[in-house]
């Protein structure tokens, strides 16, 4: 129990026992002037009546605060529930885009990626050509150099035959 409560209780069984330990004085009837007109009343009871009214206005005073309280909290609930969904909403937008964005930037490097691929196959194929054509042509130099050569060789070795005979 909290202490404002206990407080209040312990506070409203003081009143209740001493109203009835002075009941007798409580009842007792009295002249009070109520500004216009005297009236015969008993002055205890029309204060522990006063105070009564007091403690229930009070009450209802209380029980409105708590109830505004418990809406407020209850709308600040459902806008913060409202809130937290947007929230979500736009992170899972985010993700999305960020997914987007990030399919594209891999089919964009896909793309190059192939791109490069077909220019280093194509500079290749390029250079092998030029290489076969340059084996071939020195192979055919060589082979032009070498048919020299042995035709010199004959022609030498017929001439020094002939020399030799002579």
């Amino acid at each position: 129990m909290k202490t404002r409560t206990l407080f209040l209780l312990i506070v409203l069984l003081a009143i209740a026992g001493f109203s009835a330990l002075n009941w007798g004085a409580f009842i007792t009837p009295t002249t009070l002037n109520l500004g216009v007109v005297d009236v015969q009343a008993p002055l205890g009871l029309v204060m522990l009546g006063a105070l009564v009214l007091v403690a229930a206005v009070f009450l209802v005073y209380i029980v409105y605060l708590q109830t505004t309280v418990l809406l407020d909290a209850r709308q600040h609930a459902k806008e913060l529930q409202s809130n937290r969904k947007l929230a979500d909403q736009a992170e899972a937008s985010r993700f999305t885009e960020l997914r987007g964005f990030v399919d594209t930037e891999l089919k964009r490097q896909l793309a190059q990626d192939a791109e490069s691929r077909a220019a280093v196959l194509a500079r290749l194929d390029q250079l092998d050509r030029e290489l076969r054509m340059a084996v071939e042509q020195s192979g055919n130099s060589l082979a032009a150099s070498l048919g020299e050569l042995e035709d010199r060789l004959d022609n030498g070795n017929k001439d020094a035959g002939r020399t030799f005979l002579a």
